[in-house]
C-alpha cells in the first residue's frame, strides 16, 4: 500500500470514529467504534489492515481481547488464515484455563486464555481496539508466554496517546511491535 493510500484509509478509519462527549461520566470524551464497524468499506479496510500486519509479523495464531477486541480480531483472523484465540476475564471460558492479573487504576482484574490453545512454536498478534493504560494488553503477552508462545506483536485500532499505555506495555514486548493504526 502506498503511503497515500495508507493515509486514505486511515482517514476513513478516523472520520468513522465519533466523539461521544460525557460517556460514560462527565468529562470522558468517549471513542465510539460503532459507525466503523456499521460501514463495510471502513469495516474491510481496518481488517484488511490488521491481517497484513499480522501476515507481516509471522502471527500464526491471533487473540483478541474481550470485549471489543473480539469484534476486530475474528474477522482479522478469517481473512489471514489464522486461528482465533479469545482472552477473557476470568470465570468466563470453560474447561482449564491460564489466569493473569493485573492492575487496575483501582484494584485489581483477571484474564483468561484455554490452556490448550497455545503451545509452543505459536506466533501470536494480539489484536484489541483501544491502547490505553496498557494493563489488559501487557496480562495477555503475559498468558501467551505462560503458555509457551512466542508474541509477534500488538496491533490496536486506536491509542489512546494521552495515557501512559504505550510506556507500559512496549517494555513487555521485549521487542515485538506494537502497531497503533490511530492515535489520538
Amino acid at each position: 500500500m502506498t503511503a497515500t493510500g495508507s493515509q486514505d484509509v486511515t482517514g476513513l478509519l478516523l472520520s468513522r470514529i465519533r466523539d461521544v462527549p460525557d460517556y460514560p461520566k462527565p468529562g470522558v470524551l468517549f471513542k465510539d467504534i460503532t459507525p466503523l464497524l456499521a460501514d463495510p468499506e471502513a469495516f474491510t479496510a481496518l481488517t484488511d489492515l490488521l491481517a497484513g500486519l499480522c501476515s507481516a509479523h509471522g502471527a500464526t495464531k491471533i487473540v483478541g481481547l474481550e470485549a471489543r477486541g473480539f469484534i476486530l480480531a475474528a474477522p482479522v483472523a478469517v481473512r489471514a488464515g489464522l486461528g482465533f484465540i479469545p482472552v477473557r476475564k476470568a470465570g468466563k471460558l470453560p474447561g482449564a484455563t491460564l489466569r493473569q492479573a493485573y492492575e487496575l487504576e483501582y484494584g485489581t482484574a483477571e484474564i483468561e486464555v484455554h490452556a490448550e490453545d497455545l503451545a509452543a512454536g505459536d506466533r501470536v498478534m494480539v489484536i484489541d481496539d483501544v491502547l490505553a493504560t496498557g494493563g489488559t494488553a501487557e496480562a495477555s503477552v503475559e498468558l501467551i508466554r505462560r503458555a509457551g508462545a512466542e508474541v509477534a506483536g500488538v496491533a490496536v485500532l486506536m491509542e489512546l496517546g494521552f495515557l501512559p499505555g504505550r510506556a507500559r506495555l512496549e517494555p513487555a514486548l521485549e521487542g515485538a511491535p506494537l502497531t497503533s493504526l490511530i492515535t489520538v
